[in-house]
């Protein structure tokens, strides 16, 4: 049976209910959401690696029998060993080879099936508040008026989440950034950062997506676009959602196409 939700206005309130599609009734399968998400990031992983002739190209040769020295390579005019790896100032033994292949493949079946897990997670409040998200709203799961869709100015964004009651983790994600541990701070990730509510659109609209995109850990994207890394990062599913009325209706369409 499906499940019977409140939509809300910008304001807030609730002005009428609605019928959940089917796919919000799927299990939820962390096994494979976790391995949905770990291919998508495997397609952004880049090669690296020495080119081929890496720590060859040296003047280095023996200097043969009879100098009282080991028969190692080095350098002309000089003593310093090159070319081979057993010395110091030699090439690398086993480098990291840029030829190697880092893409985790899944099936078309999996991929879909974490798809619909992650995005049945979303109205499972357990597991959102599990997941560290704060909210005070007795509308839960979150699905708002299609006006929400037109909101073209930050601060009336961040005075809509507030009125709804999910503002809190916004703050959440603004006041957890976090300097990271490691070597990783001076190779362009300095900072750990949050994720906040994740705000499904039907179409979309540059309006909302040009108003919402500055504001701390916000993630928008048009249901067409969604993905199982947006749903559940960091591999774990039930991030607190924000859907709106046509992203619903476009759910339910497609179910009877199908």
């Amino acid at each position: 049976m499906n499940r019977i939700v409140k939509v809300i206005n910008i304001e807030g309130t609730p002005i009428k209910d609605i019928e959940l599609p089917k796919i919000f009734n799927e299990p939820y399968r962390p096994d494979v959401i976790k391995k949905s998400v770990l291919s998508s990031q495997s397609q952004r992983r880049h090669h690296y690696g020495p080119t081929l002739y890496a720590g060859m190209q040296t003047s280095a040769r023996g200097w043969g029998s009879g100098r009282g020295a080991s028969h190692v390579p080095r350098i002309v005019n000089g003593s310093r060993t090159a070319r081979i790896p057993l010395a110091v100032g030699g090439r690398r033994a086993h480098p990291p080879k840029p030829e190697k292949i880092y893409i985790e493949k899944i099936n078309k079946k999996e991929r879909k099936l974490a798809i619909r897990s992650a995005i049945a997670t979303t109205i499972n409040e357990e597991l959102v508040i599990s997941r560290g998200h704060l909210f005070s709203t007795e509308n839960f799961p979150l699905i708002i008026e299609n006006d929400f869709e037109l909101i073209n100015k930050t601060k009336d964004v961040i005075e809509c989440l507030k009125k709804i009651g999910v503002y809190e983790d916004i703050e959440r994600a603004k006041y957890g950034k976090k300097i990271r541990p490691g070597r990783g701070k001076t190779r362009g990730r300095k900072y750990k950062n949050k994720k906040s509510i994740l705000l499904i659109t039907g179409e979309e609209c540059s309006s909302i997506f040009k108003a919402a995109k500055n504001i701390p850990g916000i993630d928008i994207c048009s249901i067409n676009n969604l993905n199982t890394e947006l749903l559940a990062p960091g591999t774990q599913a039930g991030r607190l959602s924000l859907w709106t009325e046509s992203a619903i209706e476009k759910l339910i369409n497609k179910e009877n196409e199908e």
